[in-house]
């Protein structure tokens, strides 16, 4: 991967931004679980924590978008920070309180200080070199956040959930009056971590806001407004196709992520182990990123790897509906290796050509992280009638196919008056 040595310090930096995304983004697996037991729900309840929390994203990436036009991409990272900060914090303290709409609400909070984050961070690295090896420099950043994904369940599930299997035996067969001090104290583990969490994000705003970090919109906005380009996005249809394969490739991953644990719970398994499930699909992923690093532009293109990535998806999944239990569970996180570069590929075939549209693009295409909230609520919902095996391929094998569409012909979708892609 060629990168200029100036641009070394700016990928360091946002780097550091993605493993913090990675940490908040995958923390919502053990969540999930955290929050059936904290606030006594069902399934559907306790998928709820997605659902919010990817919700916010399409509520606010359009905005964000506006923001970063004002402010630029340097002081809207900053910004982001500062949310999600206020965030953190009002999770924890509701949760101590056990008012789960309240703690919905600070999920929803840093939902949207992500959402300013994404949309900021993702164009930035994508432009910092060619388009063709778009991807190359997203897979560094993928590992940076994924590393964070593995990190962020363990610790979760060694300091807060740790003994989650007694604690509910013990609530199960306590008293009423017990029952709500059991729970009480457990909600209240929570607190403390994420109290931490919140004080780090708002000191490292003000380390992105005084960081040498250069604002490279202004100049890339420049270039392209001197060319003429057009000035709206429905001349770009290859970006809406784009916005459908993030919406159907984000609902895939976090299916394979954060639902892992309650798709093992549908097999029986103990408590105590599934809720370390989603580390197992952050390391599969960790490890498909490392491929894609190694093997894009030099030895295959961004766009073949994403449709052999959506064929290994349908192969994945149809192994984990033939088979049953820790072999079953073995094939969701082998998604996360088929997962792993579909972000890092869709994202510069879909912002390819943009221009001066380039935030506004990656704005609608961070309003498809919104698939990560309807797609696993889905699998919640229909799972309670239906097998929950069926559930989940009849829901997934359709993502994957619609990905390996985009990698195919989608991605060039109203791009023939464009300067073609370079091929690898």
């Amino acid at each position: 991967m060629t990168i200029n040595r100036q641009n070394l310090g700016s990928i360091a930096i946002i780097g550091a931004l993605f493993f913090i995304m990675g940490w908040f983004t995958w923390i919502n697996g053990p969540l999930i679980s955290f929050v059936k037991l904290a606030f006594t729900l069902d399934d559907v309840g306790a998928f709820l924590v997605t659902f919010v929390f990817y919700l916010s994203y399409f509520v606010w990436a359009l905005p964000a978008s506006k923001l970063l036009d004002r402010t630029g991409m340097k002081k809207g990272m900053a910004l982001g920070l500062w949310v999600m900060a206020a965030g953190a914090f009002a999770f924890g303290q509701f949760c101590v309180q056990r008012w789960y709409p309240g703690a919905l609400g600070g999920l929803f909070v840093l939902g949207a200080g992500l959402a300013i984050l994404q949309t900021a961070a993702n164009p930035y690295i994508s432009i910092l070199g060619p388009i063709e090896s778009g991807a190359q420099r997203i897979a560094v950043m993928g590992i940076c956040n994924k590393v964070a994904g593995i990190l962020a369940p363990l610790l979760l599930g060694t300091v807060v959930l740790h003994g989650m299997g007694d604690i509910a035996a013990q609530v199960a067969a306590a008293e009423e009056a017990d029952k709500a001090a059991l729970l009480d104290a457990f909600a209240a583990n929570i607190h403390a971590p994420y109290l931490v969490m919140a004080g780090v994000l708002a000191l490292l705003g003000f380390g992105i806001l005084f960081s040498p970090l250069p604002d490279v919109r202004t100049e890339h906005e420049d270039a392209k407004t001197a060319s003429g380009e057009s000035k709206t996005l429905f001349q770009f249809p290859h970006v809406w196709l784009g916005a459908l394969a993030i919406f159907v490739y984000v609902g895939a991953e976090v299916m394979a992520g954060d639902a892992i644990g309650t798709y093992g719970n549908g097999f029986g398994l103990p408590l105590d182990e599934t809720k370390f499930f989603t580390s197992f699909t952050l390391g599969a992923m960790l490890v498909g990123y490392v491929v894609g690093f190694i093997t894009i532009p030099r030895f295959i293109s961004q766009e073949r790897f994403l449709a052999l990535s959506a064929v290994l998806g349908v192969v994945f999944t149809l192994g984990a509906f033939l088979t049953k239990g820790y072999v079953s569970v073995g094939f969701v996180a082998a998604l996360g290796f088929a997962n792993a570069m579909m972000w890092p590929a869709i994202f510069p075939l879909a912002i390819h050509g943009l221009g001066k549209l380039i935030e506004r693009g990656s704005a609608l295409l961070i309003m498809g992280i919104a698939g990560g909230a309807l797609i696993p609520q889905l699998f919640a919902i229909l799972k309670q009638t239906h097998d929950f095996q069926l559930v989940f391929l009849l829901l997934m094998v359709p993502c994957y196919l619609y990905v390996l569409y985009f990698a195919l012909r989608g991605h060039r979708v109203g791009l023939n008056a464009a300067p073609a892609m370079q091929r690898a």
